[in-house]
């Protein structure tokens, strides 16, 4: 049984990167997720660019779930479950605008802001960092603090692009990632 579990996860974790160094994450359509990875570490700062392309428009079956944040890259934090206490990048299409924004669990409630809109089809350089007592994310120069409930350095798992809440992704959404 073991065995099994390992090579699941050894499956959905390994993705190929292409030439420019980026790994391609597909949200498949009536899903949440584009697969499960495994991978921890104590850094506390994440550099990571990403491309988004046209599949990242879309519209919600219910119009208020348009205004949710799906989430791109992130860690979880203070050695807690991710819904309890981590901090990532999240997306959203609004008003024909790709917007960035921080998202934060904590304590099991989550908050969020925008950073910025961005350009499809375009490389964007983001940055998550953690601080003794705040986050700092930056996206291509603009940055955002708010604060962090913990102090300690943890070790971290990595979360992944991840799409809806309540509402699964209403077509196949493609997302390049590169570390």
């Amino acid at each position: 049984m073991k065995k099994w579990i390992l090579l699941t996860l050894a499956f959905f974790g390994c993705r190929k990167a292409d030439e420019n160094g980026f790994k391609t994450y597909i949200i498949k359509k009536n899903r949440h997720r584009s697969g499960i990875q495994v991978k921890r570490d104590y850094r506390d700062k994440i550099e990571f660019e990403v491309i988004f392309d046209e599949s990242a428009i879309y519209t919600s079956k219910d119009s208020v779930n348009q205004l949710d944040i799906n989430k791109l890259y992130g860690v979880s934090d203070c050695g807690e479950h991710h819904l309890t206490s981590s901090i990532r990048i999240g997306w959203r299409w609004v008003n024909d605008s790709l917007e960035l924004h921080w998202f934060k669990h904590e304590n099991g409630q989550f908050s969020f802001g925008k950073i910025k809109s961005i350009e499809l089809n375009q490389s964007v350089s983001c940055c998550i960092e953690l601080t003794e007592d705040k986050y700092i994310i930056s996206v291509d120069g603009v940055t955002k603090e708010t604060s962090r409930p913990c102090s300690q350095t943890y070790k971290r798992y990595y979360l992944y692009p991840y799409f809806g809440g309540d509402e699964t992704a209403p077509h196949d959404i493609t997302i390049k990632l590169k570390d």
